[in-house]
């Protein structure tokens, strides 16, 4: 709004940045609240963590830094396959080990709320070998079933905004904190067996 009100190409552009460096501050402190919310679950800690926001913006940065480790490997394999094998069997592969990365990067999320050490985190022999003793079958269903509750409580809100817009999009607004923090909760839960 303010670089269309000055009607200025530097102002457009300060503010597009200005506007850039806040996503990212609130989305790596939302992002900390979260490995909180994890944490607290995974200790079976029936409270909710409270705002830190120095330490979990940290924490928030950390967290991406995992999440670029533990995709930037399957992305690599996935292109080195692309050139060696046909289409079709590089894509099942690929498809394999993006699962395989996608569901070690959960386990790395875990293991950073738990501890807040980042080598800890970018243990990813390890964190793989989190998969296993919680259970193959028992992460996919957990999957299976946080998304089935999504899926249905976005379906109710999204029919409800049909009706109203307005009271559906305030809805819509609590619901995605509120399906964040569930599967963050959830996902606590789940590794707290290991």
């Amino acid at each position: 709004m303010a670089s269309a009100m000055a009607n200025n190409v530097f102002a457009a552009i300060g503010s597009g940045i200005i506007g850039i460096i806040i996503a990212f501050i609130v989305g790596f402190v939302i992002s900390g609240y979260e490995l909180d919310i994890i944490k607290f679950a995974v200790e079976r800690d029936p409270g909710s963590p409270g705002l830190d926001f120095v330490r979990q913006f940290i924490n928030g940065v950390k967290f991406f830094v995992v999440t670029i480790v533990y995709m930037i490997i399957p992305i690599i394999i996935s292109a080195i396959l692309a050139v060696i094998f046909q289409q079709w069997l590089s894509l099942i592969i690929s498809a394999i080990v993006g699962i395989v990365f996608a569901l070690a990067l959960m386990m790395g999320q875990c293991r950073l709320a738990k501890t807040e050490d980042l080598g800890y985190a970018l243990s990813i022999g390890d964190a793989i070998g989190d998969i296993s003793r919680i259970g193959i079958v028992k992460l996919l269903l957990f999957i299976i079933i946080v998304f089935i509750i999504a899926f249905v409580l976005f379906f109710i809100v999204g029919a409800i905004m049909r009706w109203n817009s307005t009271i559906g999009g305030i809805l819509l607004g609590i619901l995605g904190v509120y399906i964040t923090f569930f599967s963050a909760r959830a996902t606590g839960l789940l590794y707290s067996d290991v």
